[in-house]
């Protein structure tokens, strides 16, 4: 497949609406967590659709909710704006509480469209592997940086591995289990 210029200008709104975020903790600039969700979900076979929604997957949860989801479907219709909003876990500020939001995301994805399953995964990938490296370099204060701490984001990532077990046979799935049993390992080893 060959990406058209929808995807450039994808890459360029996603660029400028995450300009001045950066990774939790790390200070990589936000981009290349999109950059690498994209990637992914082009490797495990994504159409343009799914590989812009990868781009802006954290869009409407970050950067302007209802403004934003309305901007995204004005420039790339509404079967982007489907994909993102199904990998979307919150659009109001402020955010409900983070277990909460947790839980409910994990209900949905039996539920999900293929396209937000692939999506959701490879978000959900790039930032276990992250975290795997991360812990790597900086051991238990890594789990300073997020809301559920140490216990909560091995959790949620476990949670995640079942439920899209349950919903979805891919390769990407057990990609993404052999990295959370990675980091499960190292963390309880």
């Amino acid at each position: 497949m060959i990406l058209s210029e929808r995807f450039t200008e994808a890459l360029v709104f996603a660029t400028q609406l995450h300009a001045n975020q950066v990774r939790k903790g790390s200070g990589v600039p936000y981009v290349a967590h999109l950059l690498g969700v994209a990637s992914i979900a082009l490797e495990y076979g994504a159409n343009e659709d799914e590989a812009i929604a990868a781009l802006l997957h954290d869009a409407i949860e970050d950067q302007g909710g209802a403004a934003t989801r309305s901007e995204i479907r004005r420039r790339f219709g509404d079967t982007v704006t489907a994909i993102v909003d199904g990998c979307t876990d919150s659009d109001t500020t402020p955010k409900p509480p983070w277990r909460q939001r947790k839980e409910a995301y994990i209900a949905h994805i039996p539920t999900a469209s293929p396209s937000v399953l692939l999506v959701s995964a490879s978000d959900k990938l790039h930032n276990a592997r992250s975290i795997l490296k991360d812990y790597r370099i900086l051991g238990e204060s890594v789990w300073e940086r997020f809301k559920g701490g140490r216990e909560g984001s091995l959790w949620y990532y476990r949670a995640l591995v079942n439920a899209f077990r349950k919903a979805w046979s891919s390769p990407l799935i057990d990609e993404l289990e052999r990295v959370v049993s990675e980091l499960e390992d190292l963390v309880n080893g």
